[in-house]
């Protein structure tokens, strides 16, 4: 309850400025909220506010604590609140933003836990097992964390239930002991371990239930199990906890998320009031409206009203072309209006980008992407080229040369050098990983039959060598931080948006992900929420890319046979 009247200024001009749904979930009363904030409906601006006015009402700012997904929603909330609480005379950071890791780390030095080191699970992995491919590292890197954090098992545990366990835990015994007898944690460590020292220091649990008297968190789709229930540590009896989140905007199961957590916020919070943000203000009525009927089909979801903000203009384009992405993502490219605008060209796997950095390349159009894994930036490529220079002879094609290199590489290579089709798992603190479990880096013998296709027009080895670098130097020109054409996953795009954006509509839903999951229908209905995502980035237009003849079964789901120009019943069925 507020004790402070009357209402600052800035905050009374703040909360005006909002709409009745977000002025209703920012003045909520004490007390556990689930904020339901769909794509676009200005949860930030929301939480910001939330902060001003409470603060306005005599809230200790000190005890005031937001939980942000990653590292730059937090420093972007942070700058936000500062400026916000500014003419409330509060000092810049004193309201506590954190990640959930940062806020662990903080607990365990509070607690007098060493924090250091801060081991490297990739590199230590590395060391336990040599010769373990890229792919297999990010399968260990899962099951730790899952073994961490969900089941929360010990070794000693582990053993005492199985005297003879299997290869992966067999493989989390050795990495666990590597990680106590080294004296430091891994970044898993930070939550667990603060979880484990609040449950058993009723003293230490006292005083952070005070500094976090006033507890938010964002993101509450993407929890696992161990920090939803570090929030509810926190929270405690008094359970004045607002969690903010999207059911639609579940993408994360890869990682440990479980949508069936924000949907069971209420038998875990008694008395939980439920406030809806019910309009998204980002995208064009016709992407709202599409959007919103393909995550309707989705069965493990809340029942909510989805309405586009009264914005007009804006539009969907349907783009069928069963051309090779690099020539189609080009033709959708060259359609966008010159009109100097941001744009993006999203997809399901860093794989199938890669034709959209040939479409750039080919318009000399600068973009920004993360790491692709794009095969001439390779450093295998080097070596590969060198081998073929070595082999070379004067009056023998290139073509000639290269396919013997071919054939002593091999298919079975992608092992030798540690490599598969499923390596492009990102290594790293969880919250900061964008790409998916199941995207595709190239092997040995890609990189060589990339060489191939490229010495077409270079009968010299030595030629095609001059042609790698030249198109190496015009890749680093391209490639710009500041860029108005973005390239990324959907995985990579929650918090961002593009005023025009291009989506590979084939990829959704992926394959893999549906065929490898022990629960394929949960697993159709997250790829789903996926799709979801990626279309409610557009602000202005949205362009979905995809092949006539073999029609994703989401694009049929919202649009009509007629629409998407197919027969009925002409749908791929994945």
């Amino acid at each position: 309850m507020r004790t402070v009247l009357p209402m600052h200024a800035s905050v009374s001009a703040r909360l005006a400025k909002l709409a009745p749904d977000q002025r209703a979930a920012a003045t909520a009363p004490p007390g556990p909220v689930l904020c339901v904030a769909p794509a676009g409906s200005g949860k930030t601006t929301t939480l910001v506010a939330r902060v001003a006015y409470l603060v306005d009402g005599g809230v200790d700012a000190g005890s005031v604590c937001l939980v942000a997904f990653n590292k730059k929603a937090a420093e972007e909330l942070t700058e936000r609140l500062d400026a916000a609480l500014a003419p409330l005379g509060v000092a810049a950071g004193t309201v506590r933003v954190r990640t959930f890791h940062a806020l662990g780390r903080e607990v365990l030095r509070d607690a007098g836990v060493s924090v250091d080191p801060l081991i490297d699970r990739d590199e230590l992995v590395r060391d336990l097992f040599p010769g373990i491919s890229r792919a297999d590292r990010g399968r260990l890197d899962l099951a730790f964390s899952r073994l961490k954090l969900d089941l929360r098992v010990s070794p000693e545990e582990i053993l005492a239930r199985d005297p003879a366990p299997g290869p992966v835990a067999q493989a989390y015994i050795r990495y666990a002991r590597a990680v106590r007898d080294s004296g430091g944690v891994d970044f898993d460590d930070f939550v667990i371990r603060a979880l484990d020292a609040l449950s058993s220091d009723a003293r230490l649990l006292a005083r952070w239930r005070a500094r976090t008297s006033t507890l938010m968190v964002d993101e509450a789709q993407d929890l696992d199990r161990t920090q939803l229930d570090l929030a509810l540590l926190l929270a405690g009896e008094a359970a004045n906890v607002m969690f903010v989140g999207d059911d639609d905007q579940s993408i994360y199961a890869w990682r440990l998320a479980d949508v069936r957590r924000v949907l069971g916020l209420a038998a875990l919070l008694p008395g939980l009031r439920r406030v809806d943000l019910s309009t998204n203000y980002r995208c064009p009525p016709p992407v709202v409206e599409r959007a919103v009927r393909l995550v309707e089909v989705n069965q493990e979801r809340f029942a909510k009203r989805i309405l586009a903000g009264s914005r007009g203009g804006g539009r969907i384009v349907l783009a069928p072309d069963g051309a090779d992405d690099p020539v189609r993502i080009r033709r959708a490219l060259e359609a966008l209006p010159a009109d100097g605008a941001t744009r993006a060209v999203l997809s399901r796997t860093n794989r199938e980008l890669l034709g959209a950095v040939v479409a750039a390349v080919e318009l000399r159009l600068p973009f920004r992407a993360p790491d692709l894994g794009l095969v001439i930036d390779d450093p295998r490529m080097d070596g590969l080229i060198a081998d073929a220079v070595a082999a070379a002879e004067p009056s023998v094609h290139a073509l000639v040369t290269l396919a013997a290199l071919r054939r002593r590489v091999g298919d079975d290579a992608a092992d030798v050098a540690g490599t598969s089709p499923r390596d492009a798992v990102v290594t790293g603190p969880p919250q900061e990983r964008v790409a998916a479990p199941d995207d595709e880096g190239p092997s040995p013998a890609d990189l060589v039959t990339a060489l191939l296709g490229w010495s077409a027009g270079h009968p010299t080895i030595a030629g095609l060598a001059g042609a790698v670098a030249e198109r190496r130097a015009l890749l680093a020109e391209l490639r710009r931080d500041d860029a108005p054409l973005t390239l990324a996953t959907a995985h990579g795009t929650k918090g961002l948006e593009w005023d025009h954006v291009i989506v590979l509509a084939d990829g959704f839903p992926g394959r893999r992900s549906i065929a490898d999951a022990a629960e394929p229908e949960r697993a159709l209905e997250e790829e789903r929420r996926l799709a979801y995502v990626a279309w409610t980035r557009a602000r202005r237009s949205l362009t979905l890319l995809y092949d006539p003849e073999a029609v994703s079964r989401f694009l049929r789901e919202a649009f009509s046979a007629a629409e998407l120009g197919v027969p009925d019943g002409d749908a791929d069925a994945a």
